[in-house]
C-alpha cells in the first residue's frame, strides 16, 4: 500500500492509496478513529459500540516530510510512511507508543457474507441440553453480500504487557505471546479492546468473529466479516485514563443500586415462592446480612421454556411474596431467556408479530419491535409484580457445542458455535447480541421507573454493554483449584478492557462429576465433602472483593448453614466475610460512584496502578480493588494444616499495611502473608483512606449510622465518599453528594472538603470516627470496638491534626 494523496477532511485526514483510501478522526487530543476501506465510500452504518456524542473533536495539524506524513494533535502523533501506510503512535514528546510493521499493517481480503432466509414451512427440530432449549431449523434461501477479512498488525515492543478482550476460560493475564478466539460462548464474554502497558489501548469496532494473536503466526487483530477495517487508538498514558477513553467512546456506567453490592444468594435452583421466603428468613434469623435472593431459571409453567411470567402453583401470589422480602429488606432476580418454545404465551406473541429469529424460538434482539415487546412481556409477567432485578441468561443463544463426554478442541469450538450463530444472525453482527438485549431491558425499564435502577446479569459481553447497567459473569464453571486460579485473570482482563462489572459463581456451577465433558467438577459429595468445603470458602474470600458478591451453583445447595454449624470455622469464616464486604460497602460504593462519575474502574490488574513496576506485569493472582486494597486470594487447598502463608507481590513506589494486623512492610518486595483458613492476605496502600461502616443486616442500613475513616500513613492521599438515595436515577439530575477527604502525610492533618451536592433523605449531619493506623493496628482491632477521633461533620470543611 502506498500514499499517493490525501486531503483534509470535516473531521479529520484522508489519505487516497494504491489500496484503497483511509479515513483518520481526531474524536480528541487522545483519541484516533481509523477507518480503512476498499468501496468509493466510507460506511455510513451506525456504531452498536460507539455512541454518537462520542465525537468530541480535536484540533491538529499536518506536516509532510519527503518520507512522512504526520498529523500532531496536543497529545498524540501520529506518522504515516508514505512508501507502505505504516503507521507509529507517538505521545506528544515523541515517544514510541505502538507501530505497525514497516511493510504496512493494515489490509483487507474481500469475502462473501452470507445470511439465511426462513420461512414458515422451515422445519423446526428441539433438543435440551444442559444449557437449556436449543431450537434449530433448516434455511430456504440465502442472501450473499461482499464483505471482507480485516486485519491490524503490530510490532508490540519487548517488555510490552497487554490486557483485555473480556473474560475467557482460559485464565491468561499477560496476553503478550498467546493467541484468543473472540466469539461469545459460554465462559467466553468477548470485549474486543486492548489495553497496553505503554500507555494506549486499541478498540476494535466489529461485531463478528475476531481473533488475537502474538504468536509464530504473527502479531494482530483479525475480524471475520466486515465492510470495512474500524478501529480507535486511545491514549492515557495512564491504563485508567485509557479505560475512561473507551468509556468516553462506548458510553458511561450507570449507577447500579447499593443493594446489588450486597450478598446475594443463589442456586439452581429455587422452586417455590415459600422457599424463596424462607432462605431470606433464615439469614436474617442467624442475622447474615443479606440483600438479594435470586430465582434461576423454570419460574414458569411446564414446559413452557423462557415464559416470562410465575407459575402459579409455585408461585401463588407473586405480588405478595415481593412485599415478603421486601419486608425483609431483600431483593428479587428472576432468571430470564431470549429462547422460547411449545407455544407458551410469549412464544405466540412472538410468532404473531414476526419478531422470532429463523429458528421461530430465539427473539431478534436486532430488532427494536423485537426488543420492545420482549420487555413489554417481561414488564407484564414479571417487573409489574415488583421484581427487583434482572437475569438475563444464556445472551449467547446458539451455543452448540455442550454435549459430549470430550470437550471439542478449540478450532472445533469455534468452527461449531461461530457456524451455529451464523445460520441466525449476519456473520457481521454475531457477537453483539448480547449488547442488543441488554439494550432492550435497559431501556424498557428506564421507560416505565425512575425509581429502579436496571440490575442485568448476564453471561455475555461486548463493547458498551456498561451503558446497560449489566453485569457480566464468568459463565457455567467447574468446581477445580484450577478453574478458581483461572477466574482471577479472566476477570481482570474483562475489566481492563473498560467494563466495569464482573462476577464468578461462588464454588463453581458444576460441583459433581457426570459423563458431559463440561459437568466435570471434583466434588460429588459437594457441600458434605471437607474438601469441597474449602474450595467454597476460598472461592467465598474471593467473591467478597468482587464487584458483585454472588453465591450460585447446581449439584449442591449454596447457603451459608450448609458449610457447617456456628462455631465451626468454615461457617464463622463466611460470616465473617459476608460482614466484611458489608463494613467496606461506604468504600465499595464510592467506588462504584466514581465508576461512574469518572469513568473509574473498581477490581484491575496490578499494572494499572504500578504500571512504571514491570514486577507486576505477569502477576494473575493479586489485584487493585480501588486505590486502597491489594487483595490476594488462595487458590491451592491448605486442608488441615494449622498455618499455611501464601506469597504475596508489594508493588514498590509505596509503602504497604497489613490490613489484619497493621504490620507495615515497604514496597518492591515479596513477603509470605498468613493465609489460614479463616483469613485471606489483604493489604492497604499507604496513603489510603478506607471508609468503614458498622455491622447491618443489609446495605440500606449504612446511612445514618457512624463511619469510621481509617487513614493509613506515610504518604499524602485523598479520597472521594460518594452516597446517594441507594436507588433512582435522581442521581442524573445531580441528587448526590460527594465528599473529598485529603490525607497531608507530613502535617499529619486530615481535610474533609466541604460537601458537593445533596439528595433526597440526606442527614446534614454525619458522624466520623477518625483514626490513623499505626503498626500491629488490625482491621479486627480498629473495628470491632470501632475507635477513632469522633468528629461531627455538617458539610463544611473540618480539618483534624492526627
Amino acid at each position: 500500500m502506498k500514499i499517493i494523496g490525501y486531503e483534509r477532511g470535516e473531521r479529520g485526514l484522508i489519505l487516497e492509496t494504491t489500496k484503497g483510501r483511509i479515513q483518520i478522526e481526531t474524536y480528541s487530543p487522545s483519541i484516533l478513529h481509523i477507518v480503512y476501506t476498499h468501496e468509493e465510500e466510507f460506511s455510513t452504518k451506525e456504531s452498536l459500540a460507539v455512541v454518537p456524542e462520542a465525537y468530541q473533536g480535536a484540533e491538529w495539524s499536518l506536516t509532510e516530510s519527503e518520507g512522512t506524513i504526520e498529523l500532531t494533535t496536543t497529545r498524540l502523533q501520529l506518522s504515516i510512511l508514505k512508501a507502505t501506510g505504516a503507521f507509529r503512535y507517538r505521545d506528544r514528546n515523541g515517544r514510541l507508543l505502538a507501530k505497525e510493521p514497516d511493510r504496512g499493517g493494515k489490509s483487507l481480503v474481500a469475502t462473501e457474507a452470507v445470511r439465511y432466509v426462513y420461512d414458515d414451512t422451515s422445519s423446526v427440530t428441539t433438543s435440551m441440553s444442559a444449557d437449556g432449549v436449543r431450537v434449530q431449523a433448516e434455511a430456504k434461501d440465502a442472501i450473499v453480500r461482499k464483505a471482507y477479512h480485516t486485519k491490524l498488525e503490530f510490532e508490540w515492543a519487548e517488555g510490552e504487557a497487554l490486557y483485555g478482550l473480556g473474560s475467557h476460560e482460559e485464565g491468561i493475564m499477560n496476553l503478550r505471546g498467546t493467541s484468543q478466539y473472540l466469539y461469545q460462548q459460554n465462559m467466553k464474554a468477548v470485549v474486543p479492546m486492548l489495553v497496553s502497558t505503554k500507555g494506549y489501548g486499541i478498540l476494535m469496532d466489529s461485531y463478528g468473529l475476531m481473533t488475537f494473536h502474538d504468536d509464530a503466526h504473527g502479531s494482530y487483530l483479525w475480524t471475520d466479516t466486515d465492510d470495512e477495517l474500524d478501529y480507535y487508538f486511545i491514549y492515557g498514558p495512564e491504563m485508567g485514563e485509557v479505560v475512561s477513553g473507551f468509556r468516553t467512546l462506548t458510553g458511561r456506567a450507570p449507577m447500579l443500586p447499593r443493594w446489588a453490592f450486597g450478598y446475594a444468594q443463589s442456586k439452581e435452583r429455587y422452586k417455590s415462592q415459600d422457599e424463596l421466603i424462607n432462605v431470606v428468613k433464615e439469614y436474617r434469623e442467624r442475622q447474615i446480612p443479606i440483600d438479594m435472593i435470586i430465582l434461576d431459571w423454570m419460574s414458569w409453567t411446564g414446559n413452557l421454556w423462557g415464559q416470562k411470567s410465575f407459575d402459579p402453583e409455585r408461585f401463588p401470589d407473586p405480588a405478595e411474596m415481593m412485599r415478603t422480602l421486601h419486608s425483609m429488606d431483600a431483593k428479587l432476580m428472576v432468571s430470564i431467556w431470549p429462547i422460547m418454545n411449545n407455544d407458551g404465551p410469549n412464544h405466540r406473541e412472538m410468532k404473531e408479530h414476526n419478531t422470532l429469529l429463523g429458528n421461530q424460538a430465539t427473539y431478534d434482539a436486532f430488532s427494536e419491535k423485537a426488543r420492545q415487546l420482549y420487555w413489554k412481556q417481561a414488564y407484564e409477567g414479571l417487573f409489574s409484580h415488583g421484581i427487583d432485578a434482572w437475569w438475563c441468561d444464556c445472551t449467547e443463544p446458539f451455543e452448540a457445542d455442550w454435549k459430549g463426554e470430550v470437550k471439542p478442541e478449540p478450532e472445533q469450538r469455534l468452527a461449531i458455535n461461530t457456524g451455529r450463530s451464523k445460520k441466525y444472525l449476519d456473520p457481521e453482527y454475531i457477537n453483539a447480541y448480547s449488547l442488543m438485549h441488554s439494550k432492550g431491558i435497559y431501556e424498557g425499564q428506564r421507560e416505565v421507573t425512575l425509581e429502579k435502577r436496571v440490575v442485568n446479569l448476564t453471561r455475555s459481553a461486548y463493547s458498551g454493554q456498561q451503558r446497560y447497567s449489566a453485569i457480566t459473569w464468568s459463565g457455567d464453571t467447574c468446581a477445580k483449584w484450577e478453574t478458581l486460579r483461572k477466574q482471577v485473570p479472566a476477570g481482570l482482563n474483562f475489566c481492563a478492557a473498560g467494563v466495569p462489572y464482573w462476577t464468578s459463581d461462588i464454588g463453581a456451577f458444576f460441583v459433581a462429576k457426570k459423563e458431559q465433558w463440561f459437568w466435570d467438577g471434583d466434588y460429588d459429595r459437594g457441600c458434605d465433602d471437607p474438601a469441597y468445603r474449602e474450595l467454597y470458602l476460598r472461592w467465598f474470600q474471593y467473591g467478597a472483593f468482587l464487584p458483585m458478591f454472588r453465591s450460585h451453583g447446581t449439584d449442591t445447595p449454596r447457603e451459608v448453614w450448609r458449610f457447617g454449624e456456628p462455631g465451626s470455622v468454615i461457617y464463622d469464616t463466611l460470616v465473617t466475610f459476608i460482614k466484611l464486604r458489608y463494613r467496606l460497602l461506604p468504600y465499595i460504593y464510592s467506588l462504584a460512584g466514581m465508576v461512574t462519575l469518572r469513568h473509574d474502574t473498581m477490581m484491575r490488574p496490578l499494572a494499572f496502578d504500578f504500571r512504571a513496576d514491570e514486577n507486576t506485569y505477569d502477576i494473575s493472582d493479586q489485584y487493585m480493588l480501588g486505590p486502597a486494597l491489594l487483595v490476594n486470594p488462595v487458590l491451592e487447598p491448605v486442608g488441615e494444616a494449622q498455618r499455611f502463608c501464601r506469597s504475596v507481590y508489594l508493588p514498590r513506589g509505596t509503602k504497604w499495611y497489613d490490613f489484619w494486623s497493621g504490620e507495615q512492610h515497604a514496597g518492591g518486595q515479596w513477603v509470605n502473608a498468613d493465609a489460614g483458613l479463616d483469613t485471606m492476605p489483604l493489604f492497604v496502600r499507604a496513603g489510603s483512606i478506607v471508609p468503614v461502616g458498622p455491622d447491618v443486616k443489609h446495605s440500606m442500613e449504612l446511612q445514618d449510622a457512624p463511619w469510621q475513616l481509617l487513614v493509613y500513613s506515610g504518604e499524602s492521599g485523598s479520597f472521594t465518599i460518594y452516597e446517594d438515595e441507594g436507588d433512582s436515577y435522581r442521581y442524573e439530575q445531580g441528587q448526590y453528594a460527594a465528599t473529598t477527604i485529603r490525607w497531608d502525610d507530613e502535617a499529619s492533618i486530615l481535610t474533609i472538603e466541604d460537601r458537593v451536592g445533596s439528595y433526597a433523605g440526606m442527614n446534614p449531619k454525619k458522624t466520623f470516627l477518625v483514626h490513623k493506623v499505626t503498626e500491629g493496628q488490625g482491621f479486627v482491632k480498629l473495628t470491632a470496638d470501632p475507635v477513632g477521633q469522633p468528629i461531627i461533620y455538617e458539610g463544611k470543611t473540618v480539618r483534624i491534626q492526627l
